[in-house]
């Protein structure tokens, strides 16, 4: 078996067509997956009297950023009886405000290339690390394949762990 230094590798440089194929693939695939079977409509709820949730937060000049409620700004005041009341009572989460405004569609289509890309540039530096060049196209499949489903479907799961 050959050592890691003697396997001829293929330089990162080699794969750039491959990296924005896969992302112009990706990037068409989940919008056509998005838009006809609405994906993510099921993920998301109207918060219940939401006008007057809404009212509250402008009064409060609640300014974009991911926010966390109940919050406790250390630990021992997370532990203190009150806090322990409260959490008790509920509700708990977290929110994520965006700038006000219509959505800016255009704005986020190209971060979802973009990040499109970054995915393909990582995996295609581990592919261009662990295979050496002339690798069967299964083999690089198997690694890039898991590499990116890594990156685009394990993106979430922290807030799961987290709720």
């Amino acid at each position: 078996m050959k050592r890691m230094e003697e396997i001829d590798m293929v330089s990162l440089t080699a794969l750039w067509l491959p990296i924005v194929l896969a992302a112009v693939v990706v990037f068409l695939a989940s919008s056509v997956i998005h838009m006809a079977f609405k994906y993510h409509t099921s993920e998301y709820r109207q918060l219940p009297d939401e006008a007057t949730i809404l009212d509250a937060m402008r009064s409060a000049k609640t300014e974009p950023g991911f926010y966390s409620f109940l919050y406790a700004g250390t630990m021992k005041e997370m532990s203190s009886p009150e806090m322990t009341e409260k959490y008790t009572q509920g509700p708990v989460g977290t929110i994520n405000v965006n700038p006000s405004g219509p959505p800016a569609m255009g704005k986020n289509l190209m971060l979802w290339f973009a990040y499109s890309i970054v995915v393909g540039i990582f995996a295609g530096y581990l592919a261009s690390r662990t295979l050496a060049a002339g690798a069967h196209y299964l083999q690089v499949f198997r690694v890039v394949g898991c590499a990116s489903f890594m990156a685009y479907s394990f993106a979430h799961f922290s807030d799961a762990v987290c709720a």
